[in-house]
């Protein structure tokens, strides 16, 4: 089982590096990461202080980083009266490489759907006008968000965060040609069977991994952390049960999901 890799491009393209969670260590993260392999970082904007927030960690931590600007599903109840017009702002920063996390939460509804949905709409029609990609979060909503997607035709690339979805969601993505990011759900034995089952129908060139730092701790790490944050350095957990579940080497994992990875966010 992996514990580093020796690799030049291994890309984590959802990492919540403005968490509160890494604080205290941020530099040490980012180099753990490097260490194992993973030298570029999409760093993921769930509302408008975060997003601002992480478009200043691109600018400090440069080339390694870059980031989405967005309003998670979550915030979508509370977003003030020029949300859009700030993301529109922070979207002309040259660390900005999509637009997200965006999209429906019908699991914890922690915002009601009217304001998901308004919110969610009013983010894809933005992607749509900057010419970026969408980050896009699916949970537990049915067709509900590949409905929306399919409303807008002009997009020019649809990453779905962290997959959960069952096979006529995936299929539904394939068929629109969005990529599709695996994270360390995959590497549960309890919730992740489902994934499990359909990670090897991903085409090579749809497939993206990520981590979800600091959620989603692959179960699979051995010997178990004391702590149960994630971060980057633990992506190559992921791509290790990615490659088995294809019958791949994990290097061809690497190399496809980073050059998918460089070309959907323009990573040099």
């Amino acid at each position: 089982m992996p514990t580093s890799v020796d690799h030049p491009h291994v890309i984590d393209i959802g990492a919540n590096l403005t968490d509160a969670a890494f604080a205290f260590d941020l530099d040490s993260v980012i180099e753990r990461a490097a260490s194992a392999g993973v030298d570029r970082i999409i760093v993921t904007g769930t509302n408008v202080e975060s997003s601002r927030a992480a478009v200043e960690l691109c600018a400090r931590y440069a080339p390694r980083l870059r980031c989405t600007v967005g309003v998670h599903p979550h915030d979508a109840a509370n977003v003030g009266s020029h949300w859009l017009d700030e993301l529109r702002q922070l979207a002309r920063s040259p660390f900005v490489s999509a637009i997200g996390e965006a999209g429906l939460d019908f699991n914890r509804n922690f915002s009601p759907h009217d304001a998901q949905h308004a919110v969610f709409d009013a983010q894809l029609s933005l992607a749509e006008q900057l010419s970026l990609p969408v980050f896009v979060h699916d949970r537990d909503t049915g067709e509900a968000v590949a409905e929306h997607l399919e409303r807008h035709k002009d997009l020019c690339n649809v990453v779905v965060h962290c997959f959960t979805g069952d096979a006529r969601q995936l299929q539904r993505y394939l068929e629109r040609g969005s990529h599709i990011g695996i994270t360390g759900w995959v590497c549960d034995e309890r919730r992740g069977r489902q994934l499990q089952t359909l990670v090897p129908h991903i085409p090579d060139v749809r497939l993206l991994i990520e981590t979800d730092a600091p959620y989603l701790l692959p179960r699979t790490i051995a010997p178990r952390p004391k702590s149960r944050r994630n971060e980057p350095s633990n992506l190559p957990w992921v791509a290790h049960a990615v490659a088995t579940l294809r019958g791949q080497s994990v290097e061809h994992v690497h190399d496809v999901t980073a050059n998918n990875a460089m070309r959907v966010f323009g990573f040099a």
